[in-house]
């Protein structure tokens, strides 16, 4: 298969691509060694043709690309599109719109929590995938025959998963239920990285109030840090050195220098001495003005409930043939124990009428589980 390797191509293609109801969509793309994605392959197929496009290629613009992404007629089909679309957005700045996830669709549909490309492709498309080259480096050329290969079937197997699914979903009546997860995917908040944000993915490891103003400010110096310098924030500081420091605050380049987890040096470096500033500016906020540290897990006393919530789960996704995960998380299911009114997605919209009702009545004894021949039943 040919690449597309100017803008021209790219224009002719995107136009042909544009007269379909709907084109499936996939990138290739590195991030082991920088904080953003760096984009090595797009793919996309209509049910007419398959077109592979070279974002590498010099003095390629991907402006027709970006248009056909945001064109309200055609559907834009992915799988798992979390990281394309944050690959879309961080180049032209807009999420593509109409969207379809066939990984949301699938756990709609019963095929189980996070299923992968491979199963559907195996179980809707009767197409086995081979995966040898999917692991390669994508950023070299010129691509082998096989990569190529391999990315084409990504987006030719993708348009029978979608058909399959968008039927499966039209006789269930849960196309609202898909909808309503492509409106998460498409919120522009989803992909705009703040620093000042980046704590709360460490915010599990905090038990001490004390604690979390330097958790605050260090993960968001590391975060700028990353960014500034196009590199993993682990590049940056470990998890573990960077709550070593947290627990530690350490106040001088000596004690800093003192911690195991700290690389040689860093004490004396430039970036030693910002993250002792960020010790500094956590030690002057005042306590009141930091977030509400969650509960810890237990100390609701409400952990016979969770079980009991969690055997509610898996017996309501049996019933109704969807995957546990798009129902309720784990975080859902201990925020209801805790909390009748809790602001969690189990109890918002259809969730709420599949499980969330249930949920609370069972936790206030309305709803009983019984075991009917060996299977739980809820009554």
């Amino acid at each position: 298969m040919n690449l597309i390797t100017t803008t021209a191509e790219l224009a002719e293609a995107c136009a042909r691509l544009a007269q379909h109801p709907f084109v499936t969509v996939d990138t290739e793309f590195l991030r082991e060694t920088t904080y953003y994605p760096k984009l090595c392959l797009i793919q996309l197929a209509s049910p007419d043709e398959a077109v592979l496009v070279d974002p590498l290629a010099p003095d390629l613009s991907l402006e027709p690309f970006l248009a056909l992404m945001s064109d309200p007629k055609v559907v834009k089909v992915f799988h798992a599109a979390r990281q394309d679309l944050e690959i879309v957005w961080m180049i032209g700045k807009l999420i593509p719109t109409p969207l379809f996830d066939t990984q949301v669709a699938a756990m709609v549909c019963g095929y189980g929590d996070s299923v992968g490309y491979e199963q559907l492709a195996n179980d809707l498309a009767k197409a086995r995938i081979d995966k040898s080259s999917r692991f390669t480096d994508w950023s070299r050329r010129p691509l082998t025959d096989a990569q190529l290969a391999y990315a084409e079937s990504d987006v030719t197997h993708l348009r029978d998963i979608y058909l399959a699914l968008a039927a499966d979903l039209a006789e269930s009546g849960r196309e609202s239920w898909v909808a309503e997860e492509m409106a998460v995917l498409t919120s522009p908040g989803t992909y705009e990285v703040k620093p000042e944000n980046a704590w709360q993915r460490l915010k599990g490891r905090i038990r001490k109030t004390k604690e979390l103003a330097a958790l605050i400010e260090l993960a968001a110096w590391r975060e700028r840090e990353a960014q500034h310098r196009d590199v993993p924030r682990q590049r940056v500081l470990k998890d573990d050195t960077l709550m070593d420091i947290v627990q530690r605050s350490p106040r001088s380049a000596e004690a800093l220098g003192e911690l195991r987890s700290v690389p040689n040096g860093f004490e004396r470096s430039r970036a030693g001495g910002e993250v002792l500033a960020a010790i500094e500016r956590a030690q002057a906020l005042d306590p009141q003005t930091l977030p509400k540290l969650e509960r810890e897990r237990g100390r609701s006393g409400n952990g016979a409930v969770l079980d009991l919530l969690k055997v509610l789960l898996k017996a309501t996704a049996d019933a109704e043939r969807v995957a546990p995960k798009i129902l309720a998380s784990s975080d859902d299911l201990e925020a209801i124990a805790f909390d009748d009114q809790a602001a969690v997605p189990a109890l918002q919209g259809w969730r709420r009428e599949v499980f969330g009702e249930k949920a609370l009545a069972l936790k206030n004894g309305t709803l009983a589980l019984r075991v009917v021949r060996g299977r739980v039943t809820v009554g």
